[in-house]
């Protein structure tokens, strides 16, 4: 059986996840930051562990938990967004969203990834074509945006360091998705987007270690 790792799972995408990869019979192991999420997850037929992914010693913990897992598929979900608009964000506001959009990662993927490499999985993170530089053409959500292309700066990096052991690593636009996060006016169900995002998932090899993708396999440019 294989398995599954989605780190936040408590709601939209990462909910999702959980939902399609237990229908198709794969172990499942999630996250959520709430305890009252982490029930929720387990009475959907996941092992799921309370992770609050600006919390140090919540990511060290999820570290001892996870020690002798071995993962075929990593999907790092948790995400904010922030204050909207262009204008300078305030001291808290750039805190909270770099810290759970690029450090939570930069922590994280060093514990996943040697997980990853037993199986010669593979790893993705949920990016934002937002967070394009060479497609850009808005500077709506400026933090966002910025936060968005730190975490595919380091996703690049895991791809050196992690496609060496035989992992693929890739960053997705999940595209504009009905969420908290995305609106109800948004194009894409839940169900819709994370169909895609796991059957592009499924279809790449070592190739497409360090790409930048569309939910559909599209290339984004960084």
């Amino acid at each position: 059986m294989p398995t599954a790792l989605i780190l936040g799972a408590s709601r939209g995408i990462g909910h999702e996840m959980v939902r399609q990869y237990r229908l198709e019979g794969w172990r499942v192991i999630a996250t959520a930051r709430k305890q009252e999420d982490c029930a929720e997850l387990s009475q959907m037929g996941a092992v799921s562990y309370p992770l609050d992914v600006t919390s140090a010693d919540s990511i060290a913990a999820l570290g001892w938990r996870l020690d002798d897992e071995q993962v075929d598929v990593a999907w790092l979900v948790a995400g904010v967004y922030g204050p909207s608009g262009s204008s300078f964000p305030t001291g808290p506001e750039f805190d909270t969203v770099m810290h759970t959009n690029v450090l939570s990662a930069m922590r994280l993927i060093p514990i996943v990834g040697p997980l990853v490499a037993d199986t010669r999985g593979k790893l993705a993170v949920l990016s934002s074509k937002m967070g394009s530089i060479g497609a850009r053409n808005s500077t709506e959500g400026t933090l966002y945006r910025a936060s968005k292309a730190a975490l595919n700066s380091v996703l690049a990096d895991a791809a050196i360091t992690y496609g060496a052991q035989g992992v693929t690593c890739v960053a997705f636009h999940p595209g504009w998705v009905q969420t908290d996060m995305g609106g109800a006016g948004a194009t894409l169900t839940p169900e819709q987007s994370v169909r895609d995002l796991r059957a592009t998932l499924a279809r790449l090899d070592a190739s497409s270690n360090g790409a930048f993708l569309d939910h559909d396999g599209t290339p984004i440019p960084w």
